[in-house]
Order: structure tokens, then sequence, then C-alpha cells
């Protein structure tokens, strides 16, 4: 009997300490959007306070978010759709290249050697981005690609597509060859095999790759930050514009980093399960 209640505590304080972990964790993780949330309700004085519960500590106020939906406006929407079409273009773009070199390294074999190829393609993440950023802003001067949308695109297509090779390539790595082997013998060449069978069942693993590829480029800000001005300016440029000569305004941080956070998050629960099944087919195994 003494035995069996030891190993009940047991069972219960292991149960307490976990659930204590994972409380903690969640804590650490979630503050800093509770924190903006209860700022971006905060008049400027307030914000500087260490003030949480509202009407109590502090009278909240709906004037951060009424000059960035209604006074501020046209910028915002203007940095919300350069960001818009930077990232889907980019994600896009990377996506059907990532398809296309995901497939060919795990069915063909290169004289290079594949592995050497998914090493480069590895490497392109390892490197700090600051390391390329002035021969890019060289090259993008030169072909006069400075703030523009386009230029921007290319650049977030390229920063994302290493992302997109090895979630696909992994995918199609561990597709069933059997599949693969019935329809050649059914007279099939591998691009109508690729485009009819293969490309359909690996939706999944296409929609975690994209929206993986969406939100890296939807957050990119070292090369936003060097090489756009205003015209092609994304809404993560907006977040650090809150600074004046009188400081940060930290209301106004709060609210724009909400909104920047809110597109990605609305459009993850959109294909959840698309990207839950993505990445439970081996689509991000190393």
């Amino acid at each position: 009997m003494q035995a069996r209640n030891s190993q009940r505590f047991a069972a219960i304080a292991t149960r307490a300490v976990s659930i204590g972990l994972i409380a903690l964790v969640v804590f650490v993780i979630t503050f800093p959007f509770i924190w903006a949330l209860v700022t971006s309700f905060k008049d400027r004085i307030d914000s500087l306070q260490m003030t949480f519960i509202p009407f109590i500590q502090f009278e909240p106020t709906l004037f951060n978010w009424r000059n960035e939906l209604v006074v501020t406006w046209p910028e915002t929407r203007r940095a919300l759709y350069n960001s818009a079409v930077i990232s889907v273009s980019a994600a896009a773009i990377a996506t059907a290249l990532g398809t296309l070199a995901g497939y060919a390294l795990a069915r063909f074999r290169f004289a290079v050697g594949n592995s050497n190829i998914l090493a480069w393609v590895l490497s392109q993440r390892f490197m700090p981005p600051v390391a390329t950023l002035i021969p890019l802003f060289i090259l993008f001067q030169s072909v006069g690609l400075i703030d523009s949308l386009f230029g921007m695109v290319l650049i977030n297509a390229t920063l994302v597509l290493p992302f997109s090779i090895l979630i696909m390539r992994d995918y199609f790595a561990e597709f069933p060859k059997e599949v693969e082997e019935a329809a050649f013998v059914d007279g099939a060449s591998f691009w109508s095999y690729f485009v009819r069978i293969a490309l359909p069942l690996s939706t999944p693993a296409i929609a975690a790759s994209a929206i993986i590829c969406f939100a890296f480029a939807w957050n990119e800000f070292i090369f936003a930050s060097v090489l756009t001005n205003r015209e092609a300016q994304p809404y993560t440029l907006s977040i650090i514009s809150s600074a004046g000569t009188r400081g940060i305004n930290f209301g106004f941080v709060s609210t724009r980093m909400l909104l920047a956070v809110a597109l990605p998050v609305i459009l993850s629960l959109f294909v959840q399960r698309y990207i839950i099944r993505g990445l439970s087919m081996g689509a991000v195994k190393g």
C-alpha cells in the first residue's frame, strides 16, 4: 500500500511539474503579445508605466487604433498592400521552384552530388544576410530595382527558396516509389507523372511550404530597410517609424505589431489542416 501511494504521489508530482513547465513556456511565448495588446489601449503616458489591468490601473483608449486605421490609414493600407504583394509573390515563386527542385533532388542523381547541392542550399540560410547586403544594394542600384516591389519580390523569393526546396525534397524522398513505378508501367512520362499524380498528392507539403515561405517573407526586415525608400516599403518598416523626437511611442508600436502578426495568424488558421498534414508526413524532417 505504501509503495502504491508513493507511486501515486510521484505521478501527481510529475504531472504538476509538467503542467507548471508548460504554463511557464506558454507564458514566456505569449507575454509579448499580451503586453502589446494591453499597451495598444494605453495613451502615451500610461504606456511608460508598469500597468496591466484596464479600468483599474489605467484608463483604456482607442486612440492608437483610431490613428492607425483612420488617421494614417492611407499609409497603413499602402504598407500592408506592399507586404501582401511581396509575401504572396515570393511564396508562390519559391514554392513553385522549390517543388520542381525538390522533386529533382529526390528522384534524380546529379554529377556534383545531391548531398553537395543540399549542403549549398542550406548554406544560403546559414550565411548572415548582412554579408550580402552591400553587394545586393549595389546590384539593385545598377539595374534600377531600388524601392521597387519587383525587386523586393525577387530578394524575398531568393531568401525563402531554401525552405521550400528542403521541405519538398524530403516529402518526395518519402513518397512511395511503387506509385511512380506503376505510372511508368502504364506509359506515363516523368512530367505527366509529376503533374497528374505527384503534385495532387503533395498538396499538404505544398501548403506547408507556401505558408512557411509567406511567414518568413512577411517578417523580412533587414533587406527592406536598405533596398526600399518609400514606394515599396513593407509594413514591418512601419513599426520602427513609431520612434520620434520625443522617443518611442509604444502604443503605436504595439498596435502595428499586432496588425503585422494578425494576417499570418489568420492565414495559418485557414490552412491549418494542410500544414499539419504536410509537416507530419515528413515535410520538414532532416
